[in-house]
């Protein structure tokens, strides 16, 4: 396996959909993660990020045009002590209550599958970023639909428990525009992380579909102290 740039894995891509980014800085001193939303229809576009609490949820640009919150309104991120949530959908809360009762993050997303939205069935990704005494760890997870058969429910988990500083991994619901549309193959894509959370995070924007792209997260956690900085970008302003 070769590691990818992933301005060439974005750019190269109309239509990844949403899709999770985890890794370590390039100085080795930051854990990094970054979570965008793309959408082809006018109610997937008509929204933003907004923080909340320690975490970031979606919110209607225009309420009066919002039509079927069900699978576009959600809290993306959330905090939990030591740990770091990201998902492309309401399994973000999911994974929050079960692992606050004791279950691992395998454990809670197996209470879950793909989203309900045929021919679609879009994928559910996740993942979770644990630090912990100056250590770092994160998983990745896929749940998505049997070859576009909905009555079988392909459940992946990938983890890293030593993560190499300037290198990450890439997640994204779909391989491209299509319809229905093809959902991700194989393993997170292993990737460059590089530049500073203004770099990096500007690198991202501009690499996602100017049509298609909507919104952008990205958190930049000191490994050391656990202090984070926090980058929005939505293209409703």
């Amino acid at each position: 396996m070769e590691i990818q740039n992933l301005a060439k894995e974005l750019s190269g891509c109309a239509y990844p959909g949403r899709g999770i980014v985890i890794g370590k800085s390039e100085d080795g001193s930051k854990a990094v993660t970054a979570y965008f939303i793309m959408g082809r229809s006018s109610n997937s576009r008509n929204r933003v990020f907004i923080q909340d609490g320690e975490g970031i949820r979606t919110e209607a640009f225009d309420p009066s045009k919002l039509e079927d919150p069900s699978l576009i309104i959600y809290a993306p991120v959330r905090v939990l002590g030591d740990k770091t949530i990201v998902t492309n959908g309401d399994q973000t809360d999911t994974v929050y209550d079960l692992m606050k009762e004791g279950r691992t993050f395998e454990e809670s997303l197996r209470t879950r599958e793909f989203e309900p939205d045929a021919p679609n069935f879009t994928p559910r990704i996740s993942g979770l970023l644990t630090i912990k005494d100056g250590k770092y760890d994160y998983a990745m997870s896929i749940l998505k639909s049997h070859n576009g058969n909905p009555d079988q429910c392909n459940r992946y988990t990938f983890t890293y428990d030593a993560p190499i500083a300037g290198e990450g991994h890439f997640i994204h619901t779909y391989m491209g525009d299509g319809n229905p549309l093809p959902s991700y193959e194989g393993e997170p894509t292993w990737v460059k992380i590089s530049g500073d959370i203004e770099e990096f995070t500007q690198m991202l924007w501009d690499n996602l579909n100017e049509e298609n792209k909507v919104s952008l997260f990205v958190r930049y956690i000191d490994i050391a102290t656990g202090e984070y900085e926090t980058r929005i970008i939505n293209k409703n302003v």
